[in-house]
């Protein structure tokens, strides 16, 4: 039974990552291929070609970024996107939607903010107990002149699915930092705590000095 067990669990950390990785990206592909339905059905791939071919709305969706980064980087596109959010301004359900998800793509995506660039710990959901949390602010606002303390915001997601989550106002003596990547404390979220980037970084560290101690 030993026997069978070495094999079978060596058997899944083989099959097991390849599935799930197989089917999120048959997923995003799925859902990119949608955007065929963009173009007129006489037009599409599947009426042309006769059969459908998987990824094609893949390469649809990236010309459409391309296209659209090439004519908003210019001075005349910029103006029609300033005209495009001026107008969008002016409705009052949308302006607070589309304000708020285009500052959090130009500080995570772009890359012209610190949000979602470290990981700290906090005690949560109660004192004593401690969760993984991204930094996604620490400018000071109404909330610190309202509170009287220097709080900063985090985002403590849930497990397995990060997706999902908190947003908390946390005083900053409470918060700690921590050497550790957000790749790392992604993978120690996804995997609810079984993979400890400190045990790979001394396996590593291990395996490096045996090396070094196996040259002559």
């Amino acid at each position: 039974m030993n026997f069978l067990r070495r094999y079978l669990v060596a058997g899944l950390l083989v099959w097991l990552p390849l599935v799930a990785t197989f089917f999120v990206i048959r997923l995003l592909v799925n859902w990119m291929d949608k955007s065929l339905l963009l173009l007129p059905e006489i037009y599409r791939p599947d009426s042309l070609l006769g059969f459908h071919i998987p990824g094609l709305g893949v390469l649809l969706s990236l010309l459409i970024l391309v296209l659209t980064g090439l004519v908003a980087a210019n001075l005349f596109g910029r103006k029609l996107v300033g005209l495009w959010e001026r107008l969008l301004s002016r409705i009052p359900l949308v302006r607070s939607v589309y304000s708020a998800v285009k500052q959090l793509v130009e500080t995570t995506i772009a890359g012209n903010g610190s949000s979602f660039r470290k990981v700290v710990l906090v005690e949560f959901p109660r004192r004593g107990m401690w969760t993984l949390a991204f930094l996604t602010n620490e400018v000071q606002g109404v909330v610190q002149q309202a509170t009287g303390r220097e709080v900063i915001s985090v985002y403590i997601p849930t497990t397995p699915n990060p997706t999902g989550g908190y947003f908390v106002l946390v005083p900053r003596e409470d918060v700690r930092e921590i050497d550790l990547s957000v790749d790392d404390g992604l993978k120690m979220l996804l995997s609810m705590g079984a993979v400890n980037p400190a045990e790979k970084q001394k396996d590593q560290a291990v395996h490096g000095l045996a090396e070094v101690e196996a040259k002559p």
